[in-house]
């Protein structure tokens, strides 16, 4: 059976880091991290994402700036809250929370954020140099960034090794893939388009799974020994349980996990990686500003 990688676990020893390095900032220079959240409109899960990043903020001693706007706001409005936030010196991250109305162009918001508070790493200029040989992003996009997080702090080596990811999204796929890239495996990206996708996954020493397709990959299609990182969440119905339904990952868990050497569960492997890295952004973004 495989190793589980806990990702709740190690994302909460990284919380524990995190919250050291603050004290200590506010301790040597009187100034704490500073992360703004903006989101528009009343969407449910939105709001339970925002809420659980500025809970997290507020764990961990970083300070949190609420910018919360109407459904109906222009995006002349969004863009303006954006620049502000640019010109506050105690904000040193800000993140946008998709997606925006249809009214607001979210390319637009997106890259009127200033790359120094980029801390989603969604800026081209960020996401351009992570493409890059020889050229450092300020920042990484917080997923990809939790799953090479989660492989190193497994012990998995990645350099060398064939790594597969399915999927080409802009938030996983592609980033990841040049994460991977960075840290010299051999990288092939497998998504709708591919051809006999089964056999390209069965010679991967390491797959990211980040397709939105629940349970697509069985275990038959695992190399024995590969490391397995499941990005997917999706939810499938299930009539035993009181909400109706449960959350699955693209992987098929149970059959997977006889194969594999290591494998992330859902929920409970990178979701939490993400917010951690996101706080982690934050630290590094008021580090380069506080220490100057």
């Amino acid at each position: 059976m495989a190793t589980i990688i806990d990702g709740k676990a190690i994302a909460s020893t990284i919380r524990s880091e995190i919250a050291a390095e603050v004290a200590q900032l506010s301790q040597s220079y009187g100034k704490v991290p500073g992360l703004a959240v903006v989101i528009v409109g009343c969407r449910k899960d939105s709001q339970s994402y925002v809420n659980m990043k500025r809970k997290a903020c507020a764990e961990l001693g970083i300070r949190s700036f609420d910018v919360d706007l109407p459904e109906e706001v222009s995006e002349a409005e969004v863009v303006k809250k954006v620049h502000e936030l640019n010109d506050n010196p105690d904000v040193h991250g800000i993140l946008v929370q998709l997606p925006l109305p249809k009214q607001i162009s979210e390319e637009k918001v997106l890259t009127e954020i200033s790359i120094e508070k980029d801390v989603d790493g969604f800026h081209p200029l960020n996401i351009g140099k992570l493409a890059m040989k020889g050229r450092d992003p300020l920042f990484l996009p917080c997923t990809p960034k939790g799953c090479l997080e989660l492989l190193a702090r497994s012990g998995i080596s990645v350099s060398g090794k064939r790594a597969v990811v399915v999927g080409r999204s802009n938030i996983v796929g592609l980033p990841v893939a040049l994460l991977l890239l960075k840290a010299d495996a051999t990288v092939t990206i497998v998504h709708s388009r591919s051809k006999d996708s089964e056999s390209i996954i069965r010679e991967a020493d390491i797959i990211i799974a980040a397709a939105g397709q629940p349970l697509m990959i069985k275990g038959d299609w695992i190399k024995p020994g590969a490391a397995v990182i499941d990005v997917g969440t999706n939810a499938v119905d299930d009539p035993t349980r009181k909400s109706g339904y449960r959350l699955v990952g693209d992987i098929d868990f149970e059959g997977v996990s006889k194969v594999a050497g290591w494998v992330t569960p859902v929920p409970g492997g990178v979701g939490p990686m993400t917010v951690a890295m996101l706080l982690k952004n934050t630290l590094d973004g008021a580090k380069r500003k506080i220490c100057q």
